[in-house]
């Protein structure tokens, strides 16, 4: 009893079975990405072995909870307890709740949904009677397929695995009869992002056997198949079964909202008739996160036809849902009071550190605001070609004096985006030179210059060099010298034919796994000339609402507005763009300034109802002019990398005191914030949302949250500042990539969501807290290398651990509130808050690592600062993961990965391996006396 009492109460199981529900549970989202949810689910997440592992993981925390008397810090006890209360949550909700899916059509009443779970159902059809029996069936894929391609007959581990555990034998009894049923296959068929089962088992009854393939799936109606043994008749299907409602449910109406002028949904709601028998029939409007309650079901939109006349509503029914959001009431509580225990490892750490007690308020203002490519130096250096034309250079210097009022009316007509966004042609302007050359001006002309000069005279600017191009060997097919990084469009074409023809599709048709820099380099060429080519006819530029007719509130290009419109309006559609491109090609200025107003008075007459006011055109164009994420970008790399020399520096000659040099490093990037916070504000202002809804306001917000633990927390020490910049200034420039796109975008349907400002603004700023703290744990290791003969860096070492423990507190915090929150987004948006989704997946992997890590020194042998280096640096894979990985690599509902994935740079490979190279040699040091040993409480 003793032995069993030690294993539960220890910490050292603890560690392991956390260890186990991460791995597991990474994997996990490996397997679903190569063999398909349900081959995830039976293998890992509702196979025995996990469960079982969660269940002791419950048991080890309340023993825990008990052996450490926790009850004597409120804030500890609470959210220790809430796991367990979220787990027993979980458990009502997998073991009593049930999920299903309806289909109704307008006009129709409907009180039938089909089961999310799959069944196998088998109706046996006898004279005398008839027999039903259903077995509640999941399967791994013991077979893949993908697309056409037939299977190879050879099994993967996991095929093998599915093979064994799909494995069933029953028998039927009716009659004196027993019709038997044995598995054989289960064949899971992948094209493109759809995904096929196929069940293949054998029927046997009086002697006689046949075998039988029932396709089917979860949450899947299947096919049912029917078998003729003589005097008896049997039927199978396989996927979801049909289930009553105690009530019917009628669609009066659907309706969907687009975007202006656009494919894309706005919102889209069910006006239903919600019908009891013993009750008052009442009306409901049920839309994206808004959901209906009726009895113990609710009832959230999901999906719709495609002809838009029936709604799919998503059904569920979880006793554990109280239960669940009690867990995560008492988690909030929990984690936030444990920020201002005096008591607490948090509130030590800081005094440890700071001498002061301000650091529980600082969180507590973390936790209330998060609710609520680099520019050349000289711009003139694009203006590369050489030329005999005479006549294009004065051109060009002509074009540069005088266009520039008409340029900057230009700038301000309003156009729509394909998504629908309406916009100032500035931003399209600015969006179109940053795609074609990488910069924002050229030829000391600014984008609108440059475009209107295209618009308006493209027999010229065809000749002029601003496509961009980098790898040699496409250099030469095109026969440009190689220190050439600019192109004209005309040096791609020769007798009217486009001399990439071939090559172009080559390398569209190859794998994005398999492209090298060269087919990479002419996609994105083609790209350009496609965008050039839309340009010079003007196909880009959505700015003419039709008269009379509402279109969805349509715009249209010049061509397309001469050629739908009708009648007058037409004619004067014509008039006013022909007279536009001649006045501008005459270089009569004061004509075409005229035009231009005409324009926007048509604009503002015939499209006042989606027209931007003046005040918000002209604070989209201030901010397109500032320019203030890649100035800022620039700042936090050279900053970063002086404050990390110089605390190097102080670091290894400890006579030099690095007060005021701290101080000044601290205004610095004092200032550098609050521009980064106003160009944030600016961007919700414009946006009308909150500005991390895709990669690149997300990496902006990470690189913010990073400079805001620096300089609220850790403003003292020169280390922890200059890793905060870096970390910031890693993610601007990866915002920067020609791979992420900033344009400004409508949001979809389920992020209209106060909760998707709570949600995202905390879970995302907690990768600012453990980016901090794996770059603390670098600099430590570094610190270990050349500690040899150098006493003063013990103290330091110390210092930076507790600094890198803080920053992790904060992080892992955040990240749970934040995460716990989602599963509250998700629960009122579509019916469940939590679906084993890879992103939510990964950020749970993340927490359970970042648990592990912060609790690692409750074993003696693991309580050191090199371990806790190492762990900190090394679990930081699992943010990475969550944010790149899953987005770019992992198939599923937050992820961005379609089809193959894109491959993985190599300069990722050299990181890595200088990050193992570094713990190698730090390692021989690691012993370092009078570790931290403050309380383990």
């Amino acid at each position: 009893m003793k032995k069993l009492t030690d294993v539960l109460f220890s910490f050292k199981t603890t560690l392991i079975l956390l260890a186990t529900l991460g791995l597991g549970a990474a994997i996990a989202t490996f397997i679903e990405n190569d063999y398909g949810t349900s081959t995830a689910r039976v293998l890992v997440y509702n196979n025995i072995w996990y469960e079982a592992v969660l269940i002791f993981t419950t048991i080890n925390m309340a023993a825990i909870i008990y052996k450490y008397k926790m009850w004597r810090s409120p804030a500890r006890f609470i959210f220790h307890t809430s796991f367990v209360v979220i787990l027993i949550g979980a458990g009502v909700t997998r073991y009593i709740g049930y999920e299903g899916i309806i289909h109704i059509r307008e006009g129709a009443t409907e009180n039938r949904m089909i089961s999310l779970e799959p069944y196998l159902q088998v109706k046996i059809k006898q004279e005398n009677g008839s027999f039903y029996k259903e077995y509640p069936l999941e399967f791994a894929a013991s077979t893949l397929r993908k697309g056409m391609e037939a299977s190879d007959g050879k099994m993967s581990i996991v095929e093998a695995i599915s093979q064994k555990l799909n494995s069933f034998n029953y028998d039927v009894k009716f009659n004196d009869k027993s019709l038997n049923i044995k598995y054989l296959d289960y064949i899971v068929s992948k094209q493109g992002g759809s995904e096929m089962g196929i069940l293949t088992i054998d029927l046997t009854l009086n002697g006689e056997t046949k075998t039988v393939r029932l396709p089917g799936k979860r949450g899947q109606k299947g096919i049912s198949k029917i078998e003729d043994f003589g005097d008896t008749v049997v039927s199978l299907e396989y996927g979801s079964k049909v289930l009553e409602l105690p009530f019917s449910i009628k669609l009066k109406d659907f309706q969907l909202d687009r975007y202006p002028g656009s494919m894309a949904p706005s919102s889209y709601a069910s006006e239903v008739t919600v019908i009891n028998e013993d009750k008052e029939s009442f009306d409901y409007r049920i839309f994206m996160n808004r959901t209906l309650h009726q009895g113990n079901f609710l009832f959230f939109q999901s999906s719709y036809d495609q002809d838009e006349k029936g709604t799919i509503l998503s059904v569920n029914n979880d006793p554990g849902k109280w239960p669940t959001y009690l867990g995560y009431f008492l988690l909030t509580l929990g984690l936030i009071w444990n920020l201002f225990d005096k008591k607490s490892r948090f509130w030590k750490l800081t005094k440890y550190v700071s001498k002061i007690n301000a650091a529980a308020f600082v969180a507590a203002l973390l936790i209330g605001f998060s609710s609520t490519s680099l520019q050349a130096a000289d711009e003139n250096r694009g203006l590369e070609f050489k030329t005999t034309q005479n006549d294009m250079q004065v051109y060009l210097d002509n074009f540069k004096e005088k266009t520039k009022v008409t340029a900057e009316k230009f700038s301000k007509i309003v156009v729509q985006s394909t998504g629908g966004r309406m916009k100032p042609l500035n931003t399209l302007n600015y969006e179109i030179l940053s795609k074609l050359s990488g910069k924002t001006s050229m030829f000391g002309m600014n984008a609108d210059q440059i475009i209107l000069g295209m618009l308006s005279r493209p027999e010229v600017w065809r000749n002029v060099r601003m496509i961009k191009i980098k790898t040699p060997r496409l250099k030469k097919l095109l026969g440009v010298e190689k220190t050439r990084k600019l192109i004209a469009f005309s040096e791609v074409f020769k007798d009217g034919k486009y001399l990439l023809q071939k090559e172009a599709q080559a390398a569209s048709i190859t794998k994005p796994i398999e492209r090298g820099t060269f087919e990479k380099d002419i996609i994105k060429l083609d790209e350009k000339l496609n965008i050039s080519y839309m340009v010079f006819n003007g196909n880009l530029f959505r700015m003419f609402p039709q008269q009379g007719i509402n279109d969805n509130n349509r715009w249209y290009a010049p061509l397309d507005a001469i050629k739908t419109f009708q009648g007058a309006n037409q004619k004067a559609i014509e008039s006013l763009i022909r007279g536009f491109i001649n006045s501008v090609a005459n270089e009569d200025w004061d004509l075409s300034n005229r035009f231009i107003d005409m324009i926007v008075k048509y604009q503002s007459t015939v499209g006042a109802d989606i027209m931007p006011s003046q005040t918000q055109l002209n604070n989209e164009i201030m901010f397109n002019k500032i320019n203030i994420f890649p100035k800022i970008t620039l700042a936090y790399v050279i900053l970063g990398f002086i404050m990390l020399i110089v605390a190097f520096i102080v670091v290894f000659n400890p006579n030099i005191k690095p007060r005021k040099t701290t101080f000044v490093f601290f205004i610095l990037l004092a200032a550098l914030f609050s521009a980064h916070t106003f160009g944030m504000g600016f961007r919700w202002l414009i946006s009308g949302h909150a500005p991390w809804s895709n990669t690149y306001e997300s990496l902006l917000y990470i690189s913010w949250s990073a400079v805001f633990a620096g300089v609220i927390f850790f403003r003292k020490s020169l280390l922890a500042l200059s890793a905060a910049v870096i970390v910031a200034g890693i993610f601007m420039f990866t915002a920067h990539l020609t791979t992420i796109d900033p344009q400004i975008t409508n949001l979809v349907p389920v992020l209209k969501s106060y909760w998707l400002t709570i949600h995202v603004s905390i879970l995302t700023a907690s990768y600012g807290f453990f980016g901090l703290g794996a770059i603390l744990g670098f600099m430590s290791l570094i610190m270990f290398i050349f500690r040899k003969n150098r006493p003063h860096l013990d103290e330091t070492i110390k210092h930076i651990t507790s600094i890198n423990e803080i920053a992790l507190i904060i992080g892992l915090t955040a990240i749970t509130i934040g995460n716990f929150l989602g599963g509250v987004w998700a629960n009122e948006s579509w019916g469940r808050y939590w679906g084993w989704d890879p992103k939510e997946t990964w950020a749970y992997v993340a927490i359970v690592f970042y648990i592990l890590v912060l609790h690692l020194r409750f074993v003696k042998a693991l309580n050191t600062p090199f371990v806790f280096s190492v762990a900190s640096l090394l679990t930081f894979s699992t943010i990475l993961m969550t944010y790149f990985g899953v987005n770019f690599y992992l198939s599923g509902m937050h992820s961005y990965a379609t089809g193959d994935p894109v491959p993985i740079p190599m300069w990722v490979y050299y990181i890595t391996a200088g990050v193992f190279v570094t713990i190698a040699l730090a390692y021989k040091n690691r012993d370092l006396k009078d570790a931290i040993q403050q309380n383990k409480k």
